[in-house]
């Protein structure tokens, strides 16, 4: 199952960048990511009290807070703002394959602070993906 939702996922956020570069042709980067924040936030409350999931949020401890903090601010604030940026002036193909690196960022600091064991075949898909960033920025 939880390569079905992967599938979903990759589907969707493949997906996203054709409306996102359509909705910014003459819209701020910032007004856009406000908008689209909106949108999402009003969708996964709605969600959230529709299955009765609210009562848990109370149930989360201070420092968890703080960590769900520091990950929102770093993808949905920073990450997402500088991906619309980059998508409002930048080639879609150039601006999604870059952007589809950020698990190269998450293996290394994972292995750094976590010592997640990092295989052989996850170094080799990483090569591969260095390799097709060199290939992009050399065009």
């Amino acid at each position: 199952m939880a390569i079905l939702y992967a599938f979903l996922g990759m589907f969707c956020w493949g997906l996203a960048p054709l409306f996102g570069k359509l909705g910014l042709y003459n819209v701020h980067p910032l007004t856009a990511l406000c908008l689209r924040t909106m949108i999402a936030a009003t969708l996964v409350l709605g969600w959230l009290i529709g299955s009765r999931g609210f009562q848990q949020m109370l149930q989360i401890p201070p420092l968890f807070w703080i960590f769900i903090g520091i990950e929102a601010i770093l993808a949905t604030l920073l990450g997402d703002l500088a991906y619309f940026a980059a998508l409002k002036k930048g080639n879609i193909n150039e601006v999604s394959l870059v952007m589809a690196c950020a698990p190269l960022v998450t293996m290394l600091f994972s292995f750094l602070f976590f010592s997640e064991i990092v295989t052989g075949q996850q170094l080799i898909g990483a090569a591969f993906i260095t390799i097709g960033l060199i290939f992009i920025s050399l065009s």
